[in-house]
């Protein structure tokens, strides 16, 4: 019999549906129930596409004596973490607290008043590896809850202090001067791994923020940027991590070589580095570098891509229970031996070079195997990125396919994830769910400034415009400085969160205060600036301390600091002027496509003897405006 599960729209509730576990989706009904019954609440967070919560759900979850001891003892949330961020960032950082460290499928135990006292992650069956079974967990933590409630009751509020305290988390006063960004980038040089590219041991994550950031010091002259960059982006697509036959980044790789992935495939991974490759190819000329992003959003369009016009969230680790199958190869499937890498069970990566008529067999022999389960959720943080992504390299690749897309993707957002005004989190089977979470507002902004940019329809800034000053109406912290992750008129939980670290995705506050930069420079307001600087006070130390977790930030504090020059280009973008004015990588560069009289960036800029016109600015002084794109090159 299903339980109450079965009504969601979740692909991960749904997994959970016809569990014996008497599961409720997080709210009221929960709570009451376990204020009136008094009663702990047994909170399990996860998303779809993670390999170990489809092995707690198996080996716990389906199992009829665990879920007799849970339905008996407990009032049992289930959460997709992807749907309520908020949810899953205030109980993860209480299981921090706790543990040391955090993961998923996260485990948090509750009062009914939501406090929480005692979590972990992922339990097993039986006891291992120094870890006790789930059920010998779920009866001390029932026994305790029953017989020492006033011990329950004070580690309950000691750890809800501690995650308000962090919350709550003072602006630096010291000055922000430009020495951040050259002590954040030589305390990268330091931890660089000089033999793999990346930063970090095993586990290796890509981290697309830092890398975007090394490419703007290398233009502010950083000599040892460009080097870690290169070579990052190099060793990350040799393969394995890389999906060299169809295309896209998996999760991350288990070991420091980018070799062996965790199989599941990320919508936000593949926007951000189909994003960074393209930047790379810009700087660097490389055309490989071009054929990984277009391989990248290629997949993503063909994988991902909902009928709508926005993108699924992911593809799973596992196919028919077994982690990697679609992706891996045994000695007999038609790969080349030497391009084969030892994975587990007799399968094999691949990683080394492929011929493109190789890989077209090799993808056609792969396309006959079952595919992993798609999450086809719809997040608007996410599509927001990969609106970004393609926006951007439909307009430098001239890819129309792309510019469709990210026209139709830029009509999505606004339409089937809007509700006339506000946001949506999400968007499946034709629902709409959920209030927009800060990072929704601002990779929207964000993914909407690009495709203003790549198509000069107003319609895209104007929307980027009004969706970002919104996101400071309803997150920011008037008092501290930079947003909450919920706005303000949202459910209220036992605090209010702001996140700050850019990792695997930059955070809400850091990419609200890039969008923030942007335009308050095409509309002329200084407030905008300000609020910007808010954020950078508030992660002022952290950057410095450990920037590969504040690339994003950094990204945006070295805009903030760089000259301001505007682009004011009117008539096509498609014009030989235009296309001169936007060739080469200049992200410290702001730009509006008009004409339009309400634009202040634009106002007063018109076409010059009926040809499109280029004004360069700074700071709203223009240089005489410039109708030919070889003076443009030349200057």
């Amino acid at each position: 019999m299903a339980n109450r599960l079965a009504a969601e729209t979740s692909p991960y509730l749904l997994q959970h549906a016809d569990n014996p576990v008497d599961w409720f989706p997080w709210g009221d009904e929960a709570f009451s129930k376990a204020r009136a019954e008094d009663k702990p609440i047994m909170l399990s967070v996860g998303y779809a596409a993670c390999h170990w919560c489809h092995v707690m759900e198996h080996e716990s979850f389906e199992d009829d004596e665990t879920a007799a001891l849970l339905n008996e003892r407990f009032v049992n949330v289930k959460v997709d973490r992807e749907e309520r961020p908020d949810v899953d960032s205030l109980y993860m950082d209480a299981v921090v607290a706790l543990t040391g460290q955090g993961g998923w499928p996260m485990t948090v135990f509750l009062t009914p008043e939501g406090e929480p006292f005692l979590g972990g992650t992922y339990y097993p069956p039986e006891p291992r590896h120094g870890l006790p079974s789930f059920r010998q967990v779920l009866t001390a933590v029932s026994d305790a809850y029953r017989e020492r409630r006033s011990d329950v009751s004070r580690q309950a509020s000691a750890i809800v202090d501690a995650v308000r305290q962090s919350a709550e988390l003072p602006p630096s006063t010291d000055p922000l001067t430009e020495s951040l960004l050259g002590e954040a980038s030589r305390a990268l040089a330091r931890q660089f791994d000089r033999e793999w590219g990346g930063w970090g041991g095993a586990p290796k994550f890509p981290q697309a923020s830092t890398l975007e950031f090394l490419l703007r010091m290398h233009l502010r002259g950083d000599e040892d940027a460009l080097p870690m960059v290169t070579q990052t982006l190099d060793a990350m697509a040799a393969g394995g991590m890389y999906d060299l036959v169809g295309g896209g980044f998996h999760r991350y790789a288990v070991d420091r070589e980018w070799l062996v992935p965790h199989f599941e495939k990320m919508l936000y991974d593949n926007a951000l580095l189909g994003a960074v490759y393209l930047h790379a190819w810009v700087v660097t000329g490389d055309a490989r570098y071009r054929s990984v992003t277009e391989e990248t959003l290629d997949y993503m369009l063909r994988e991902l891509l909902v009928p709508e016009g926005g993108f699924s969230s992911a593809q799973d680790a596992d196919t028919d229970g077994v982690e990697g199958l679609t992706f891996t190869w045994t000695a007999d499937e038609g790969a080349r031996e030497e391009l084969l890498q030892p994975f587990e069970h007799g399968r094999s990566v691949i990683r080394g070079q492929l011929s493109d008529d190789e890989r077209a067999r090799l993808f056609e022999i792969r396309e006959q195997r079952p595919k992993p389960l798609r999450d086809d959720k719809a997040i608007t943080a996410w599509n927001g990125l990969a609106l970004a992504a393609l926006a951007e390299a439909g307009r430098r690749l001239e890819r129309a396919d792309y510019l469709d897309a990210a026209r139709r993707l830029g009509e999505f957002i606004l339409g089937p994830l809007s509700d006339e005004e506000r946001l949506h989190r999400t968007f499946r089977a034709g629902e709409a769910k959920g209030t927009g979470y800060l990072e929704d507002y601002a990779d929207a902004a964000h993914g909407l400034l690009e495709l203003h940019v790549a198509t000069g329809e107003l319609r895209w800034l104007q929307e980027a415009n009004r969706l970002a000053r919104l996101a400071v109406e309803l997150f920011a912290d008037d008092e501290r400085g930079g947003f909450y992750l919920a706005p303000a008129d949202g459910e209220v939980l036992v605090a209010r969160k702001k996140d700050l670290e850019d990792h695997p995705t930059p955070s809400g506050n850091s990419m609200l205060a890039s969008v923030l930069l942007r335009l308050g420079r095409i509309y002329g307001d200084d407030e905008l600036e300000r609020r910007a600087v808010g954020v950078f006070r508030l992660v002022h130390g952290a950057v410095t301390r450990a920037p590969s977790a504040f690339g994003h930030a950094l990204t945006a504090l070295q805009f903030h600091f760089s000259l301001p020059r505007e682009l004011a280009i009117v008539g096509p973008v498609e014009s030989a002027v235009a296309r001169a004015a936007l060739e080469s990588f200049q992200p410290n560069t702001v730009i509006a496509v008009g004409p339009s009289k309400e634009i202040p960036l634009l106002a007063g800029k018109t076409l010059v003897d009926d040809k499109p016109a280029v004004y360069v600015c700074e700071r709203f002084a223009c240089r005489a405006p410039v109708t030919d794109a070889e003076e443009l090159q030349a200057g």
